[in-house]
């Protein structure tokens, strides 16, 4: 159950009641986790939080910044209450992020940091993510280390939280490996992946290439069909991020070594308690929620929140993605992955 909002702990009148109309703006479908998890939860949180009378006003831009900057002038003309922004290009969506607090909208950039006066920021400390999947990748090589090439498949250059994943794995990887080949992907897109991964197997040789730092897990997904296709009968080390289903599973089956669980549930339902908060006026409430502080490349200090990650592996699936109930046994379990379940104990 979800408290409500706005108790006796503010003394502030409330600027809206809870008629109030939330803009959601996620940036594509092809990550999982959005259309499944991320949305579902921030609507229901919204509607808890205010007695069901609160609305969700839901956009998708499908991976088009151009496509997300209408989608923003829409929810400014339809005069929302307030948006959250997972922005497809951080920087594109600037002038957008403006307009609409020209116009006396409040802006809470969501998962991605985007430019323009947001009024706050909700994410994961991205460095971590990176130094997560980083270390896995030189703790599963070991003391061969030293002598192995890795490629590196990183996101889209136009998501700010790229740099800050690749900064924090280059922080466990640079001297201890040999980084063959790097890429940044387009639009986070799984078939420009796999297209980087044909072009460094090419340069590098299927045999030569120790592991895999993939950034995400579709682009992860891309990555294994890649080997495969050119005829790689074990796979290396490939590691990944937003724990997807099918990753769970290659996981499960021995393909991916890992993901990063970063808990939809945390990040999502704070972010719908923020975007309340903001918009009924309850300062005190939600600056309780945002005592990190972030810089963006237009503003410094901003309030923001940031929910811790884990490396889900293996060892740990019961702990992370069924305890949280993000999945149940049968859901990753299918006859496919039966015999491996078993064999992990995963039943």
């Amino acid at each position: 159950m979800i408290d409500s909002v706005g108790g006796s702990s503010s003394s502030e009148s409330p600027k809206k009641g809870d008629d109030i109309t939330v803009g959601l703006l996620l940036p594509d479908k092809d990550t999982a986790r959005f259309e499944k998890f991320d949305y579902p939860l921030i609507k229901e949180t919204v509607a808890s939080l205010t007695h069901d009378k609160g609305k969700i006003r839901y956009a998708n831009a499908e991976a088009s910044a151009d496509k997300q900057s209408e989608q923003l002038d829409e929810m400014i003309s339809a005069k929302v209450d307030v948006v959250l922004v997972d922005a497809v290009d951080a920087k594109a969506i600037g002038p957008d992020v403006k307009k609409a607090k020209d116009a006396g909208i409040p802006v809470i950039a969501y998962d991605r940091l985007a430019e323009g006066p947001i009024d706050a920021y909700i994410s994961h400390d991205n460095e971590l993510v990176g130094e997560v999947q980083g270390r896995a990748i030189t703790d599963a090589l070991g003391s061969k280390a030293a002598t192995s090439k890795i490629v590196m498949i990183n996101g889209s250059v136009a998501d700010p939280n790229t740099a800050r994943f690749k900064e924090g794995a280059l922080s466990e990887l640079k001297g201890r490996v040999d980084i063959a080949k790097s890429y940044y992907t387009k639009e986070w897109l799984p078939s420009v992946a796999k297209a980087h991964m044909k072009d460094a197997i090419g340069s590098v040789g299927l045999s030569n290439i120790a592991a895999v730092y993939s950034a995400n897990d579709g682009m992860a997904g891309a990555v294994i069909d890649a080997l495969k296709d050119a005829g790689a009968t074990k796979l290396p080390p490939i590691t990944g991020q937003d724990a997807n289903l099918d990753a769970v599973q290659r996981i499960v089956a021995g393909e991916q070594l890992m993901t990063v669980y970063k808990s939809f549930l945390l990040e999502a339902t704070n972010a719908a308690k923020m975007a309340v908060l903001k918009v009924q006026g309850h300062s005190i409430e939600f600056d309780a929620l945002t005592e990190d502080s972030v810089d963006s490349p237009t503003q410094k200090d901003i309030p923001s929140m940031l929910v811790p990650v884990v490396a889900l592996t293996k060892a740990n699936i019961k702990d992370t993605v069924i305890k949280d109930g993000v999945y149940t046994v049968k859901q990753i379990c299918t006859e496919k992955y039966a015999s491996d379940c078993a064999a992990i104990g995963l039943k």
